[in-house]
């Protein structure tokens, strides 16, 4: 059996719990506009009512758009032979900035949540200067 390396185990966990982010406001929808209307109106895409479920969304949303820049360089790393301490902590700080990101999103918490994204986006930086050589 093959074991991955620490950059992917983090990219595998980081995948997973983004492709999860969209059940907390797709049960509230359910709730909201009841089963047959969530279910058989996806043109539609009724709007949450609910605040903390409309911010999960966006926060889903977000998450998915910043795993689109990670993804590829985590496999870029992968790819390179590239396997370092620092990849592996930037990548295992990455899964945990993402966490929180959503949660704080979620609860509402604007300067704590642009703090997590951050965190994201020099993690993101960190990989690519790596990949360049320049660390």
């Amino acid at each position: 059996m093959q074991t991955l390396s620490p950059e992917m185990f983090w990219l595998v966990l980081t995948i997973l719990m983004t492709a999860l982010f969209w059940i907390p406001y797709i049960l509230m929808q359910l709730v909201e506009v009841g089963p047959w209307k969530a279910v058989t109106a996806p043109q539609n895409d009724p709007q949450l009512r609910t605040d903390w479920a409309a911010r999960c969304k966006r926060a889903h949303t977000n998450a998915v758009e910043n795993l689109v820049v990670f993804a590829p360089l985590v496999i870029a790393l992968q790819l390179a032979g590239i396997s370092t301490a620092l990849t592996a902590g930037a990548c295992g700080t990455y899964f945990f900035a993402r966490l929180a990101h959503y949660v704080i999103y979620a609860l509402g918490v604007p300067v704590l949540r642009t703090i997590t994204f951050a965190i994201g986006v020099a993690v993101q930086i960190v990989l690519a200067l790596t990949l360049l050589g320049a660390m």
